[in-house]
């Protein structure tokens, strides 16, 4: 479970690195830590050390009916962007029914930081995510 005062981790997909910075430092200033990846197999293997609660990830690297296949943490999402003036274009079922939102970035930064903070929420309030440091419990006296 994400202890109280412990933040998200955020997993950025996508090629334009400057974009990526501005979203990592804003995501930063709210206390997050994010890594970037510029491809899905880049993500996939950084995911499979450490999955992220959040998946950001650029539309423009999705092709046909591929899925994320990003493992998540416990209660994790997965968010699509794209930058202004890209057309949104329709998702397949499969996929449209996996993503928490499909935002423009930059523009929606600040909803893209409500989101992760929504999600880090649910998480710690339904228990998921990794296992506090608890002690054991003890059977009951006879």
């Amino acid at each position: 479970m994400l202890e109280s005062g412990a933040m998200a981790t955020i997993l950025l997909i996508g090629e334009d690195a400057a974009l990526l910075e501005g979203v990592a430092q804003t995501l930063a200033s709210h206390g997050h830590t994010s890594s970037v990846a510029v491809s899905l197999a880049d993500a996939r293997d950084l995911a499979q050390r450490t999955p992220p609660l959040v998946a950001v990830v650029d539309r423009r690297l999705l092709s046909g009916d591929e899925s994320l296949g990003l493992p998540l943490a416990a209660g994790g999402a997965a968010v699509l962007y794209r930058t202004s003036g890209t057309s949104s274009g329709v998702l397949p079922n499969g996929l449209s029914r996996s993503v928490l939102a499909d935002l423009t970035l930059p523009l929606e930064r600040n909803r893209l930081v409500a989101l992760v903070q929504r999600v880090e929420d649910r998480a710690v309030t339904v228990g998921r995510g990794p296992r506090r440091n608890t002690p054991p419990e003890t059977p009951a006296l006879r």
